[in-house]
């Protein structure tokens, strides 16, 4: 007998949908893995078994990136907000600059703590504009003497994501790309660190990713705590203390997903088809639905949308919660509404959402 599961209609801003097929794998694997006896979270994670997890995921990532062989691949812990420490804590001396481009909740977090570290410098910012772009890539300033230039490719709050990726020259380019890494082709090389919370697109909570150039890398401060120098955590291939072995497996199940998807060009196309039909209803909606991001600006990971009547707004968010649909409010800090439509959001619930949204239009009007 087939049993089938009813899925959510899953537009959750983190943690997020997974691949059902993952998640159908896992559960199967749960008890038993591959023959051990042992879930992979009883696995000890020096044993042959969990190695062969470990290392086929970092190997996967490779492939998916091209990551250039300069490059270490690390599996911390933290998230990403334990990076906004760790950078400038291991790159940016008492008295040094770095530069620090604001679109948003995440980048201003990142600026802050930078300061307790030495001094950061806004090289742009869209804060102005409420974050509703992403700056001109004309408008950055960079100090050339900067330990490095900080952006974030992505912001979920308010919606917006970098389509072209600035050049720095000498100053070594870092990004908190947690909500939109592995949604589309990108060029490593042009960036000295990538890092990313697994939540998003890569797996479970609970695993950092960190992409790191080698010569970036032996730059970093030797006088700080073991546990917080990326030193520590690349000679020992990620394995210095316990790693999250349940969500290295889990992500590493992501990126054969992914690959079995024919590739980052498949999903980054998918992406597209499926932002657009939730954006092709805001644009048609003559102004019963808007965006907060400009048109330039838009995420494709996040969608952010209001509906002009306030009160309108509430009966749209409790009608579509009813209908099933999850996570489309907004951010508790902006309010409104939210489609994250992250790379395990098939394509039929931005479809589904799409006509909700057409229905409680023509319903309301």
């Amino acid at each position: 007998m087939t049993v089938t599961t009813k899925r959510a209609f899953n537009f959750n801003a983190g943690p997020s949908a997974l691949p059902l097929e993952v998640l159908q794998k896992a559960q199967a694997e749960l008890v038993d893995f591959k023959g051990t006896g042992m879930s992979v979270m009883e696995l000890s994670h020096r044993s042959g078994a969990f190695e062969e997890v470990h290392n086929e995921a970092i190997a996967n990532l490779r492939q998916l990136y091209e990551i250039p062989e300069n490059y270490e691949v690390l599996f911390l812990q933290g998230g990403a907000s334990l990076q906004f420490s760790m950078i400038p804590m291991n790159f940016l001396n008492e008295g040094q600059k770095a530069s620090y481009i604001q679109t948003g909740a995440w980048s201003e977090k990142a600026f802050a703590e930078a300061k307790l570290f030495g001094t950061p410098v806004e090289a742009a910012s869209s804060k102005s504009n409420n974050y509703k772009n992403i700056p001109a890539l004309s408008d950055i300033q960079i100090d050339e003497d900067s330990a490095y230039l900080h952006l974030t490719s992505n912001n979920t709050i308010f919606g917006t994501q970098w389509k072209t990726f600035p050049t720095t020259g000498d100053v070594p380019l870092i990004a908190d790309m947690s909500s939109d890494i592995l949604s589309k082709k990108i060029d490593v090389s042009k960036f000295a660190m990538i890092y990313a919370g697994a939540q998003k697109n890569l797996g479970p909570s609970g695993v950092t990713v960190v992409i790191i150039r080698k010569d970036f890398l032996e730059k970093a401060k030797s006088t700080i705590p073991t546990m917080l120098k990326y030193s520590t955590h690349s000679k020992n291939n990620s394995l210095y203390n316990t790693p999250p072995t349940f969500g290295i497996y889990m992500l590493g199940e992501v990126l054969k997903w992914v690959k079995a998807e024919g590739g980052l060009e498949a999903i980054e196309q998918r992406n597209e088809e499926k932002a657009k039909y939730i954006y092709d209803v805001i644009d048609n909606s003559n102004g019963f639905y808007f965006g907060h991001a400009t048109e330039d600006s838009r995420s494709l990971m996040n969608i952010t949308f209001r509906v002009a009547d306030e009160e309108l707004e509430k009966k749209f968010l409790a009608e579509a919660k009813t209908a099933g649909f999850v996570g489309l409010n907004g951010h508790r800090s902006v309010g409104g509404c939210r489609a994250s439509a992250y790379n395990a959001v098939p394509v039929e619930t931005c479809k589904a959402l799409a006509e909700f949204m057409v229905k409680f239009q023509q319903d309301n009007q």
